[in-house]
């Protein structure tokens, strides 16, 4: 498809002598696909395609998290509307400006817009890969000399996690502080694995529930990966490991009752925007823990919860959604492991990780709220 006049003025401008001389050097940097790409480094500007790479944006640039953001996709207000107002609370005037970018997965992702706004690279998540290279969207804006990379922390993100947070290091130019919180991440994992690692105990068995409530279908959850192999980590067993195939997909009611999970952990956030009063559970920062446990007492009378075996003691917990597709994972990991073994982990404060975690690398502070238990 040929490039419109509006393209082609964002290509001259690309081209322009002043701004070249001005433009960092280019290194090269293999993305989370193995991808080798040209990218002029450190980035001065960015686009997110997605919102939510600002949870690892903010970690990276504490001192100015969207000083080099200049343009994202709309979903960090609608998918987490708790987190997006804690950080508008004091960078409103940097928000509002960015320009809002659609889905590549939905087909409107603006080509042109991306081009005007002149980024140093275009930053997408592994799981837009697809509908990324089907749209031709890296030749198209590789032709005006902008380059797009995957990073991913929602497909296999105890594969990618890692490298993820240093590519980004590496685009922005801070890979020192990409390496900290990479370390720290680790060091928070190894505190559940180590100890699990001669544990010979029950390994209780876990439902996790994806985002119950957004609608009236049960019951979504994770296979292998994800918020699946967390549960793993923690020392519990996956009921739906075996039944999904993947990293995502669903369970019916009965499968779930057959099973006779130990422990339910629904993920939930602030879903008002695309939800509007839905039965989802609102945990995040800031959250009223009586209204989540309300609703989530309430998600418990469904067919799958509601004829689970009485006087099994089933506990019953949920989660902050988001944990899924961010380097924090690690704290969501510690949550499981001290719900799943009190006991062994009765030193473990994941509450204070998260605390410790926001104190070091982040621009908001810590605001409670991010899980409630019955």
């Amino acid at each position: 498809m040929p490039l419109s006049r509006r393209a082609l003025l964002g290509a001259s401008l690309l081209a322009c002598p002043f701004l070249a001389a001005a433009a960092p050097a280019p290194r090269e940097i293999t993305d989370i696909t193995g991808r080798r790409v040209r990218v002029a480094s450190p980035a001065r500007r960015v686009i997110l395609g997605e919102g939510r790479q600002m949870y690892l944006v903010a970690a990276l640039m504490r001192e100015a998290p969207f000083e080099r953001v200049v343009g994202w996709r709309d979903d960090f207000r609608k998918a987490d509307l708790d987190g997006y107002n804690a950080y508008r609370e004091t960078y409103a005037a940097q928000m509002d400006r960015l320009p809002v970018f659609g889905g590549t997965k939905e087909g409107t992702f603006d080509v042109e817009q991306a081009i005007e706004l002149r980024p140093d690279a275009v930053i997408m998540n592994l799981e837009s890969r697809a509908a990324t290279e089907g749209a031709g969207l890296i030749e198209k804006l590789g032709a005006v000399g902008i380059p797009v990379l995957f990073i991913d922390f929602r497909e296999r993100p105890f594969e990618n996690a890692g490298r993820s947070i240093a590519i980004m290091g590496e685009v922005l130019g801070v890979e020192a502080r990409a390496g900290e919180l990479a370390a720290f991440r680790q060091a928070e994992m190894d505190k559940v694995t180590q100890r699990l690692a001669g544990f010979a105990g029950p390994r209780p068995k876990v439902m996790v529930e994806r985002a119950g409530g957004y609608d009236e279908s049960c019951c979504m959850s994770f296979g292998n990966e994800n918020f699946g192999r967390m549960v793993t980590l923690a020392g519990g067993e996956n009921i739906a490991a075996r039944l999904i195939p993947g990293t995502f997909g669903t369970v019916n009611p009965e499968q779930v009752i057959a099973a006779q999970p130990d422990a339910v952990v629904v993920t939930g956030a602030n879903w008002e925007l695309y939800s509007p009063g839905g039965a989802w559970v609102g945990v995040g920062p800031g959250a009223d823990p009586e209204v989540a446990r309300r609703k989530l007492r309430a998600l418990m009378q469904r067919p799958a919860y509601r004829h689970l075996p009485a006087g099994r003691g089933v506990r019953v917990h949920a989660i902050w959604h988001q944990f899924y597709d961010n380097p924090y994972q690690f704290v969501a990991i510690q949550a499981l492991a001290k719900w799943l073994h009190p006991e062994l982990f009765a030193d473990l404060d994941p509450e204070a990780t998260f605390r410790a975690f926001h104190e070091r690398f982040l621009p908001v502070a810590y605001r409670p709220g991010y899980w409630v238990s019955l």
